[in-house]
């Protein structure tokens, strides 16, 4: 279940967009895939918004009803990470079972998927005991996640050693990932780089580890900051990681998995999207960026402004071609005219099935060149 530094890490918050996104991936791509799936959120009212049954679920078990069922339909039985923080560290299923213990005997237990439990330095005492049970039965081990500012930390070894202890487990049984999220400021890279790699040198079992995943982003937390009907977005995190690599190699470090949110900023959106009025956008990877086009608000000026929005990212010279990825032959098709109905959740499916696509091709020319 190990894989190297060729492979990607997107994480995904496992919403209609994003599962249909991988579903749609081409097997060559999924070999060199390892999602981190999130459980969507729960355990605030604006909360539990199904887009593909178009329905409210109020209550946890109602939530979770489908997830893993999702996840061997859309994602099969291929190895994947999931995690559980979005879900509120109060809620039990009606039964009073912990989620944590619900979800994996659905993923592993009857559908026999490779899900690996994700855990991190914090979680309560509850949460840790059922990762330890999860991993017990799935015999997948565990993934460890932290964050930049844990990682550099002077008691970082102790903690992962008390944590690792508590688990019954081995760190070469082990995924790490380490997360910076969305830092405010990637700049200067060279600065941020060097910062990185003093902390990663650092590490407790940094070549032991059975995985090493570096996981940010740089994406905007809202499309409101967008001003322009058309704008390019650094990819930094992109950037960053391949300053980290060169400067690994002459370090003598191990070499790192680049892990992203794919299109989306990691903070949770803490209002009901039923409330929102978003404005037509779609988000085009590119080179080391985001090709942003936009439009007006959905609700004023309707869906068909996808129309001029897709012709521009065809007529732009970034548009990959129609055979590049799913997601970019529908671009196409709505660009001329070839398809009628879309929605919102349809063209978070497009941009997240290129972006995919596109950081896989990205990671295999890095690594070949």
């Amino acid at each position: 279940m190990s894989f190297d530094h060729t492979h990607y890490v997107p994480c995904l918050r496992w919403k209609q967009g994003e599962y249909q996104a991988i579903s749609q991936l081409p097997p060559s791509s999924k070999r060199m895939l390892m999602p981190l799936i999130e459980v969507p959120e729960f355990g605030r009212p604006e909360h539990g918004w199904d887009h593909e049954t178009a329905s409210k679920t109020k209550t946890i078990d109602k939530h979770l009803a489908l997830f893993a069922k999702r996840v061997y339909k859309k994602w099969n039985d291929l190895p994947c990470f999931v995690d559980l923080s979005l879900i509120s560290s109060a809620q039990r299923m009606e039964n009073g079972v912990h989620p944590i213990s619900f979800i994996f005997k659905e993923l592993g237990g009857l559908l026999g998927c490779q899900a690996i439990p994700v855990t991190g330095l914090n979680r309560d005492d509850k949460y840790q005991q059922e990762i330890k049970a999860a991993s017990a039965r799935d015999k997948n081990g565990i993934c460890l996640r932290i964050t930049i500012e844990q990682a550099k930390k002077k008691t970082i070894k102790n903690e992962i050693d008390s944590l690792l202890s508590t688990l019954k487990i081995q760190h070469t049984d082990c995924d790490l990932i380490v997360d910076l999220g969305a830092p405010i400021n990637f700049l200067p890279l060279n600065g941020f780089a060097m910062a990185i790699q003093g902390i990663v040198s650092k590490l407790p079992y940094l070549n032991d580890w059975r995985s090493f995943t570096i996981l940010g982003t740089s994406f905007p937390e809202t499309m409101g900051s967008i001003k322009k009907e058309e704008e390019i977005i650094p990819r930094y995190e992109w950037q960053l990681y391949k300053r980290l690599v060169n400067d690994f190699r002459l370090a003598g470090l191990r070499l790192p998995t680049f892990g992203d949110y794919a299109i989306n900023h990691p903070k949770v959106i803490e209002r009901d999207p039923r409330t929102l009025n978003p404005s037509a956008t779609i988000r085009y990877t590119i080179d080391d960026g985001w090709y942003i086009v936009k439009g007006k608000n959905i609700r004023d000026y309707g869906r068909e402004q996808y129309r001029k929005l897709s012709r521009k990212v065809l007529d732009s010279s970034y548009y990959c071609g129609p055979t590049f990825s799913w997601g970019d032959d529908y671009i196409n098709q709505w660009g001329t005219g070839k398809r009628s109905k879309t929605s919102l959740t349809m063209w978070r499916q497009v941009g997240t099935n290129h972006h995919i696509v596109k950081v896989i091709q990205e990671i295999a020319s890095f690594y070949a060149s």
